[in-house]
């Protein structure tokens, strides 16, 4: 075991005390019903993209009406510095307003970073038009990349959605706005002096969609519908959830392109055992298309760029990319203990598929899996809070190990 994970798994084990005090300490006198149960995770970690990483990742959940009648409210926050001399800072929530009558989201980030691309679509490398060099003017091509391509840059997320349910039923519908700023992108492998250049994937789509390749923005609003009848919003038992956003990105509010995507979600969780709620079978798949214009090559659908940045296990953020990608995870949850709740255990198993229109991979013609298992410890039984931490591996032996509070999905 790497140093990087010991210091991890002892932290870990310091938190779950952390977890426990802060439980007892926040609460509404008057209306206990308002408790606020906070878990603060200390982060030390080390990644050959981040270099050593030190933050907190402060979670909290809450209720803010009845529980009967009201859903848990849940946030997740980093705040992290690297070696590299990069900031990390996060923000994500769904809160459910009395009796669920709206449901507000957030998603806030800013990130002074850096980060590997690997071009567009899932596949192996030889299959992307950067490895084998671009022609970039007549009879002139590029030297090939076949290694990961690193990029730095500063990224700005502001994402507000507020959906009101329809009478007492359990779809809510309702509007957001989104902002996506990328700013002082600086291509660590881009190199036009050499002959033949170096032009890494970034930049030959840039330029061929007429992006500037060192900053642009993605401005827009969205109509959305959500379903969601889980026991519990943060580790359900029971239940499933199906969101559906389609985004408009006009010029005229501020992109540099006019654009359109439609995100499709849905989840499901069935309950394997009737005496042990915590054996569950767990199902989560989304699909994120450009439907219309042209997106930025960073904006473009993604791996690990979800609201809560968990999906894909096993593989960078970011790691597979383009015009459109679909993503499904299935997860077995099941206790380690048989008359109690305290520790668990999960084995997983996931798979993407992205296109990359130029190079002509469609859908499905390359799909990339991830496997992998982790254990849960958990720290408040009535809200069901998990301090989870999983290995997984991939293809091309992409593998990773991860530390986090609630579960995946």
């Amino acid at each position: 075991m790497k140093a990087s994970r010991i210091i991890i798994f002892i932290f870990t084990l310091s938190v779950f005390q952390i977890g426990f005090s802060q439980e007892q300490n926040i609460e509404d006198k008057k209306n206990p019903s308002k408790k606020v149960n906070t878990v603060w995770l200390p982060i030390i970690a080390s990644t050959p993209a981040t270099g050593w990483m030190f933050g907190v990742a402060p979670a909290a959940n809450w209720n803010m009406g009845d529980p009967e009648t009201t859903s848990i409210s849940s946030a997740l926050g980093s705040i992290i510095y690297t070696t590299k001399k990069q900031w990390l800072l996060t923000l994500k929530s769904t809160a459910f307003l009395k009796e669920d009558s709206w449901a507000i989201m957030t998603d806030w980030r800013y990130f002074i970073t850096s980060q590997p691309t690997f071009g567009l679509g899932t596949g192996p490398q030889s299959a992307r038009l950067v490895s084998t060099g671009i022609e970039y003017d007549d009879g002139l091509v590029s030297a090939g990349i076949d290694e990961a391509q690193f990029m730095k840059f500063n990224f700005l997320r502001l994402y507000q959605t507020a959906l009101k349910r329809i009478n007492n039923s359990r779809f809510f519908v309702g509007v957001g706005y989104h902002l996506d700023i990328h700013s002082k992108i600086d291509d660590q492998l881009l190199d036009l002096e050499t002959t033949p250049e170096v032009i890494t994937s970034h930049y030959a789509y840039s330029m061929d969609k007429g992006f500037n390749p060192e900053k642009y923005t993605l401005s827009g609003v969205s109509i959305n519908a959500l379903y969601d009848t889980r026991d519990n919003t943060i580790n359900p038992y029971d239940g499933r959830y199906a969101f559906i956003s389609f985004k408009v990105n006009p010029q005229w509010l501020g992109s540099n392109k006019s654009s359109s995507t439609l995100w499709l979600e849905y989840r499901d969780y069935f309950n394997l055992n009737k005496n042990q709620p915590r054996n569950v079978l767990a199902l989560w798949t989304y699909s994120n298309f450009e439907t219309s214009g042209t997106l930025p090559y960073l904006d473009l659908p993604s791996l690990g760029w979800d609201q809560f940045g968990r999906s894909g296990r096993a593989y960078p953020q970011g790691r597979f990319r383009g015009q459109s990608l679909s993503y499904t995870e299935l997860e077995w949850r099941f206790p380690l203990q048989k008359n109690k709740e305290k520790w668990g255990a999960v084995i997983y198993a996931n798979a993407t598929t992205a296109t990359n229109k130029d190079a002509n991979i469609k859908m499905f013609d390359y799909i990339n899996t991830g496997i992998g298992t982790g254990l849960r410890f958990m720290v408040n039984e009535k809200s069901r809070t998990n301090i989870a931490l999983d290995y997984a591996f991939g293809n091309y032996g992409a593998q990773g190990f991860y530390l986090s509070v609630n579960e995946v999905f």
